[in-house]
């Protein structure tokens, strides 16, 4: 539910607007197409508790089923959960406008501030966030790592994906998986894998089953593994891509595009980052 009072437009204008901004950050948003949410919360929730899981815990064959007192859960945390948002500005000669010649309002400003916000869900998601001491998927203690080959060698990107996933294997996340990488690095999926008609990426996602993304966050030449599920992670959302109007301000009208979410690791070892030998 936005706080929209006094809206210098009309509903149906107003629901245009939302899904303007909800349309935007789908096509934005990389995270969320292999995290599964938890919430939405509502708007009163602020902080939200996270189990983090040990890896030698297993689980027990008996006849009768003893009671075991060893709880899997390693250590409890709690995470505040910010708020993530741009604020952007309709200037009312352009309603006023809209409404003389009967066009539709141009709120690309809206779809602006909505790209926006998505992109920095992304950044919190993989790189987290120091000022609320929130881990993301490259940075998060307890993660596996794998330095990577020369992927400008036919071959190369291919095995460092199986080595990766191997590395999960051993640990016992035996997927489904899902695969993100820099621009750099996707783009060098996209090359004939030697001795064969296919390209590398083909060979990858019958891997990786629950998608190969790039995203604009990671730089230079990094990506990561993620066994999937919410076992391992999810993300806590209060409130979901929300409209804000602020109130007129020098006849102009300023609104916010806004969430709150907070992402929660799990099991950090069902994470493996690919990393630049050279950095």
């Amino acid at each position: 539910m936005s706080y929209t009072p006094d809206l210098p437009f009309s509903d149906s204008e107003y629901n245009h607007l939302q899904q303007i901004v909800i349309d935007t950050a789908r096509r934005q948003l990389v995270g969320r197409r292999f995290i599964e949410l938890y919430g939405p919360l509502g708007r009163g929730v602020q902080s939200i508790f996270n189990d983090i899981y040990v890896e030698n815990h297993e689980a027990k064959i008996d006849f009768q089923g003893s009671f075991d007192t060893n709880i899997e859960s390693s250590k409890r945390v709690n995470y505040t959960i910010p708020m993530l948002y741009k604020d952007f500005v309709l200037y009312w000669r352009d309603i006023e406008q809209a409404k003389v010649l009967d066009i539709p309002i141009d709120f690309s400003s809206a779809a602006n501030a909505s790209r926006d916000v998505a992109i920095l869900e992304d950044q919190m998601i993989f790189h987290g966030s120091k000022e609320f001491d929130i881990p993301g998927l490259m940075n998060v203690k307890g993660r596996l790592t794998h330095l990577i080959r020369n992927w400008y060698e036919s071959g190369s990107a291919f095995q460092d994906i199986v080595d990766a996933r191997n590395k999960l294997l051993e640990m016992n996340h035996n997927g489904p998986y899902a695969l993100v990488l820099s621009p750099e690095l996707y783009s060098l999926l996209h090359r004939v894998h030697k001795d064969t008609n296919v390209l590398e990426i083909e060979h990858v996602h019958e891997l990786v089953t629950d998608g190969v993304f790039q995203s604009p966050v990671l730089k230079g030449k990094t990506g990561v593994l993620i066994n999937t599920g919410r076992n391992n992670l999810d993300m806590a959302v209060s409130e979901d891509f929300e409209i804000a109007y602020l109130g007129d301000e020098g006849m102009n009208h300023p609104f916010r595009v806004y969430e709150t979410v907070v992402l929660r690791i799990k099991r950090p070892a069902a994470i493996c980052t690919l990393d630049n030998p050279e950095k």
